[in-house]
């Protein structure tokens, strides 16, 4: 047998080197122009006199009225204090201190009440106005009539409260509970021990 050398090692080869990758080229950013806004229509165009230019007026957006907003939180507080009137009126009529708590919430109620409907009055005529003159468009008039009746509800519930309360304390002289009968005495054992 003929012995054959051994191979000569081999040292690996370089590894092939991946072609260079382009670099991205910095590019400025697009120029924005406008931006397109859809306007709406115009109302009414008005010329300016001695140039060749006019005026577009553009219709007022709708707004809801603040005054109509105010009348309703308004009135929707004096139908709570009402209740509240309602409440200690009857839990303080047995105590006899029933009648004068709920009249103190009944000034509360009272004044949030006349201050929904005169709101709620202010906003109206607000609305009535801007329709005539047609400068502007409120809306809210669904929430002065609310204020409205709920401010007068409110004033109602809280002064028929307050009656009811004060004829309960007046009208209450006799004890709600009755006394209880009187027990008969037994004989009470001795307490010393016995043995």
């Amino acid at each position: 047998m003929s012995q054959q050398p051994p191979p000569v090692p081999q040292w690996p080869a370089q590894p092939p080197v991946p072609p260079p990758v382009p670099q991205p080229q910095w590019t400025p950013p697009p120029v924005a122009g406008p931006v397109p806004v859809a306007y709406p229509a115009p109302a009414r165009v008005e010329p300016v006199p001695g140039t060749p230019y006019a005026v577009a007026v553009l219709p007022a957006p709708s707004s809801v009225s603040g005054v109509a907003i105010g009348a309703l939180l308004a009135g929707v507080a004096s139908v709570l204090v009402s209740f509240v009137v309602w409440c200690l009126g009857l839990i303080g009529s047995q105590g006899g201190w029933g009648a004068l708590v709920a009249g103190a919430f009944t000034v509360l109620s009272v004044l949030l009440g006349a201050a929904a409907v005169v709101l709620g009055v202010v906003a109206r005529r607000q609305m009535r106005a801007a329709a005539a003159t047609g400068r502007a468009r409120i809306t809210g008039g669904g929430m002065a009539v609310s204020g409205l009746v709920c401010g007068a509800a409110g004033i109602a519930l809280a002064l028929t409260g307050v009656l009811v309360a004060t004829v309960l304390v007046l009208g209450g002289d006799t004890p709600a509970t009755p006394e209880p009968a009187p027990t008969t005495s037994r004989p009470v054992p001795s307490a010393s021990p016995t043995r």
